[in-house]
């Protein structure tokens, strides 16, 4: 049983009670790195709640916020789902994941929530907050507005996106009072939440919330990883014209924390005929928040024991493969346990289409989506080519360092784009004498019988630089 519950059985607050009486405890501190909590759409009724006001890094689940704002300004007629947005310098810079087009890139807003909700793409949570507040701190103070005024009291914002930030932070009770808002105030533009793949010219991505397409109902909304939080999902689902929301914090995977929440969306889907034997919880809002600092996981998500870096890409990667391997699907029978319904293969769908430039339609989004895949083909061209030299383009190991950083870690980089003739060059090995060096620069280079020492100086440093993807 966690330390902090919602409402902590009887035999545990005696026992909290008594520790205090000793002077055992003092403050609040978590007992398990994990928050869990559970309640109905309609009535906010707390169903299940484990830390559930614990405060949190929320990582990517912000972009549940951001499309909120940006949802909210479009229904007020601020600007359309068709407006067109451009991609700047700031925007591109944005560590992974993130799809990556250039600056002066246009697209609608339409697509940028598209690929910011499936593909939890950074740079598209920046492009967003930027055409809807005019730079990143102007919009968030917009979602900081937002939540004071939904009662997410526990929640502040510094970015659009998650990424790592001392002051972006929230609990499982705020998160489930924004699921509740979208539900409640934009409807028709509720499948934003729960589209379950987009095709960006031959490129498809898979909605990292494993439980669209798996668990029976599922209909939202958002995953979100940093080292520092752990794995998180917001999800919510429907049955019987009942629809549950379950989120939970700090999970150990992408696979565990889908399955924790479709444990407890069947919990809650199964317990309405023993409804009046469970003590009731009041409902979110009413649930009292713990001042405290959020936990930090990142040595239990990032450190050394973890035998591949930690993301929401690799598990949605993996998820892929394994999908392809079971014959497993989302209409198996109801006794089908949660662990088995998020290890099968996603119900077959086609991928929502997203490209750049204006709205088109017809022959004109063919004509799109052919450009995109030409121009990524292009791309992968050019990356084989520097692959098989033994170069790294300059964005690109740009990138991992930016990468690097925003994850927390530390790296040497070496500039690997130098040509090899120069790397190669006989004169990096130490002559006998600075006047030689400087007079004679290649006299080296001619003689056949000259010492071996110049080719231990010119092997090349290229690959040099560790990459490593923040989870997002």
């Amino acid at each position: 049983m966690p330390f902090f519950t919602a409402q902590p059985r009887r035999s545990s607050l005696f026992w909290i009670l008594f520790a205090a009486l000793l002077g055992l405890t003092a403050l609040p501190r978590l007992a398990s790195a994990e928050a869990l909590l559970l309640i109905e759409a309609d009535t906010g009724k707390v169903l299940q709640a484990e830390n559930a006001t614990y405060p949190w890094y929320p990582a990517s689940v912000t972009k549940i916020m951001t499309a909120y704002v940006t949802l909210k300004a479009v229904k007020e007629g601020r600007l359309t789902l068709d407006s067109l947005l451009t991609v700047s310098p700031v925007a591109a810079a944005q560590s992974p994941s993130k799809m990556g087009f250039s600056p002066g890139t246009q697209l609608t807003v339409d697509n940028a929530l598209k690929m910011m909700m499936v593909k939890s793409a950074n740079d598209m949570a920046v492009v967003l907050a930027e055409g809807v507040g005019g730079s990143i701190d102007g919009f968030s103070e917009m979602m900081n507005a937002t939540a004071q005024r939904l009662g997410m009291t526990q929640t502040h914002y510094v970015n659009p996106n998650g990424l790592p930030a001392d002051g972006q932070v929230t609990s499982a009770r705020d998160l489930a009072i924004l699921a509740r808002a979208v539900i409640r105030d934009l409807p028709e533009y509720e499948y934003f939440v729960h589209i379950p793949a987009i095709r960006f010219g031959k490129r498809v991505t898979y909605n990292f919330n494993k439980l669209i397409g798996r668990y029976p109902g599922a209909d939202g909304f958002k995953t979100g990883f940093i080292c520092a939080s752990g794995y998180n999902l917001v999800a919510s689902a429907t049955r019987n014209g009942r629809r549950l929301i379950a989120v939970v914090l700090g999970a150990n995977s992408g696979q565990d924390r889908a399955v924790k929440a479709a444990q407890l969306l069947e919990r809650g889907f199964s317990a309405n005929t023993l409804a009046w034997l469970t003590p009731s919880l009041g409902t979110v809002d009413n649930l009292a928040p713990i001042d405290a600092t959020p936990p930090n996981l990142r040595d239990e998500m990032c450190g050394p024991k973890r035998k591949r870096p930690a993301s929401d890409e690799d598990e949605q990667v993996a998820g892929v493969i394994a999908a392809g391997e079971t014959a497993l699907s989302m209409f198996s029978p109801p006794a089908l346990r949660p662990v088995d319904m998020i290890a099968a293969a996603p119900a077959p769908t086609e991928p929502v289409i997203v490209y750049t430039g204006p709205t088109r339609t017809g022959a004109a989004l063919i004509a799109a989506t052919a450009h995109d895949a030409d121009r990524q083909a292009a791309e992968g061209k050019k990356k084989k080519t520097a692959k098989k030299k033994g170069t790294k383009p300059a964005a690109e190991a740009k990138e991992a360092a930016a990468s690097e950083k925003s994850n927390g870690r530390t790296s040497v980089t070496i500039d690997t784009t130098k040509p090899k003739a120069t790397a190669a060059k006989p004169t990096a090995a130490k002559p006998a004498s600075p006047k030689h060096a400087s007079t004679k620069p290649e006299a080296g280079a001619d003689k056949p019988a000259a010492k071996p020492k110049p080719k231990a100086a010119a092997k090349p440093a290229a690959n040099a630089s560790s990459e490593a993807k923040p989870g997002t």
